[in-house]
C-alpha cells in the first residue's frame, strides 16, 4: 500500500459474536448472508458498533438481507447503463464518475453497489488509462468524481499520481472524492494523503456518514486535519430505517458536521439494492423529516433530500413541497405548517 495503513482483513461472523454484536445461534443464517454480501469493519467502527445501535445496524449483517423484494435491483442507479468505457460512468454532460477501486474499508449493509464491491480490487491499469483518455478527449467534462469502492483506500502515491494527471487536463475544473475513510479509518488521513489530494487546485472531499455516533474523536481529528489543510468538505448521508429516520438523530448529525466544517450536501433516499429493503423508509416519511428539520436548522446545516431514479436517470430533489399553485396564485406553507397566499406579478 506504498506506506499507507494496509486494509484490515475481512470480518468473520465469529468476530461479531466475540464483540457481542450478534448471537452464536445466528451464525448459520449470517454465514449465508456473508456468502452474498461481504463483511469488513475497521477497529474504530467495531468499537463504535458496540456502543451505538445506530452504528451497528449499518455494518452488522442480519437475516433480513436474505429477503429479496420485487423492486430490488442489481444495479439500482444504473452505473452500467452509462458506461462508455469500463470503470467510468457518464450520466450528466459535465461530469463523470471513475470507479477507481471496488474495495472499501467497511462494507455497509445497505450499499447500492454491494453486488460488486470487494470483487476485483483496483481498476486495472489498462481500464484506468482508457478512462483518463475518455476524460481528456471529452471537453464537456468539467468535474471528475472518484468513487468505488472507496478511493481513499488507494495509497498516497497512487492518489497523488491520479490527481496530478487529472489536474493536467485543462477542461477538468473540479475533482471530487467520495469516501467513508475519514470517519471509518481516520488513521489513513496522513500528511502524505493530504499532499496527494492537493495536487489538483480544486479538490472537494465528500464524506459519507449517517449517524453522529460514527464521529469518534479520531474521526473528528481527521476531518479537522482535512479542513485545516484548506480542502472543502461536504457530506452525504442515506436515510435509513432504524438508523437515522428521525429529525432528532439527523439534527444531531448535521450540527456535528457543521461544527467540523463539513457542509451537509445530500440526504439520499435509500436505493433499491438487493436485500436492503428493510432499511428503506417511504418518501413521505423522509419528506416529513425534512420539513421538521427545516424549522430546526439553518440552511447551512440542511442537505438536499434526493432520490436517485432507478435505472440511471439521475438524481432529483424530493424534499417537502411548500408551494401549491391555483388559478389565483400560490399557497405557501411555512416551516411551522401555516399557510400563506402569494401572487405572481401580472405578465408584462
Amino acid at each position: 500500500m506504498d506506506g499507507n495503513t494496509p486494509l484490515r482483513p475481512a470480518l468473520t461472523i465469529a468476530d461479531l459474536v466475540a464483540d457481542g454484536l450478534t448471537q452464536a445461534t445466528d451464525t448459520p443464517v449470517l454465514t449465508r448472508v456473508a456468502q452474498d454480501f461481504r463483511l469488513r469493519l475497521t477497529p474504530q467502527m467495531r468499537a463504535a458498533s458496540q456502543l451505538s445501535e445506530g452504528v451497528a445496524r449499518q455494518f452488522v449483517p442480519t437475516a433480513a438481507e436474505l429477503i429479496e423484494r420485487p423492486e430490488d435491483r442489481f444495479d439500482p442507479i444504473g452505473d452500467d447503463t452509462h458506461a462508455p468505457v469500463p470503470g467510468l460512468t457518464h450520466r450528466y454532460p459535465d461530469r463523470v464518475i471513475v470507479h477507481v477501486t471496488k474495495t472499501c474499508e467497511v462494507y455497509c449493509r445497505f450499499c447500492f453497489r454491494r453486488e460488486t464491491v470487494g470483487e476485483t480490487g483496483h481498476l486495472p491499469p489498462d481500464q484506468l488509462e482508457a478512462a483518463l483518455d475518455y476524460i481528456a478527449r471529452t471537453p464537456a467534462i468539467w468535474e471528475v468524481i472518484l468513487t468505488g469502492g472507496d478511493p481513499l483506500v488507494l495509497s498516497a502515491r497512487r492518489i497523488a499520481d491520479l490527481v496530478a494527471r487529472l489536474a493536467a487536463i485543462p477542461h477538468v475544473g473540479v475533482l471530487r472524492l467520495h469516501t467513508r475513510v475519514p470517519v471509518v479509518a481516520p488513521d489513513r488521513i496522513t500528511d502524505a494523503l493530504i499532499a496527494a489530494l492537493k495536487q489538483h487546485p480544486s479538490v472537494w472531499v465528500v464524506i459519507h456518514t449517517n449517524h453522529a455516533d460514527e464521529l469518534t474523536a479520531e474521526a473528528r481529528a481527521a476531518l479537522t486535519r482535512l479542513a485545516d489543510a484548506g480542502i472543502p468538505l461536504l457530506s452525504q448521508s442515506v436515510l435509513l430505517r432504524g438508523v437515522n429516520d428521525s429529525a432528532e438523530v439527523l439534527e444531531a448529525l448535521f450540527r456535528a458536521l457543521i461544527r467540523l466544517r463539513v457542509k451537509p450536501y445530500y440526504l439520499h433516499h435509500c436505493d433499491l439494492a438487493r436485500g436492503a429493503g428493510h432499511f428503506r423508509t417511504t418518501i413521505a416519511a423522509g419528506q416529513a423529516i425534512m420539513a421538521a428539520l427545516r424549522g430546526r436548522l439553518s440552511g447551512t446545516a440542511l442537505p438536499t433530500y434526493v432520490l436517485d431514479i432507478p435505472g440511471g436517470y439521475g438524481k432529483v430533489p424530493i424534499g417537502p413541497e411548500y408551494l401549491v399553485q391555483d388559478p389565483q396564485g400560490w399557497t405557501v406553507t411555512d416551516p411551522n405548517g401555516r399557510q400563506h397566499r402569494y401572487e405572481d406579478p401580472e405578465p408584462s
